[in-house]
């Protein structure tokens, strides 16, 4: 993969795993030990990932530039 690349690449696999753990949590208080916990899951996993993701790429540039100016930078 090219390199130009990598920041979609770090924003779907870092909302796709942040996303599917969130809805794993917020699945299981919804519903407990459901017979079906694992469809309920993944049905809320993928709509989460599909906010999560863009949000991503819009968000991350943001915070950088936002994390940037709270710390403070070494001298040179």
């Amino acid at each position: 993969m090219h390199p130009k690349f990598a920041p979609y690449l770090f924003g779907a696999m870092l909302s796709g795993s942040m996303s599917f753990l969130v809805s794993g949590i917020a699945t299981f208080r919804a519903v407990g030990p459901h017979a079906e916990f694992f469809s309920f899951w993944i049905e809320s996993w993928l709509f989460a990932w599909a906010v999560a993701f863009p949000a991503v790429l819009v968000l991350a540039p943001i915070v950088r530039e936002i994390v940037a100016k709270l710390v403070k930078q070494p001298e040179e």
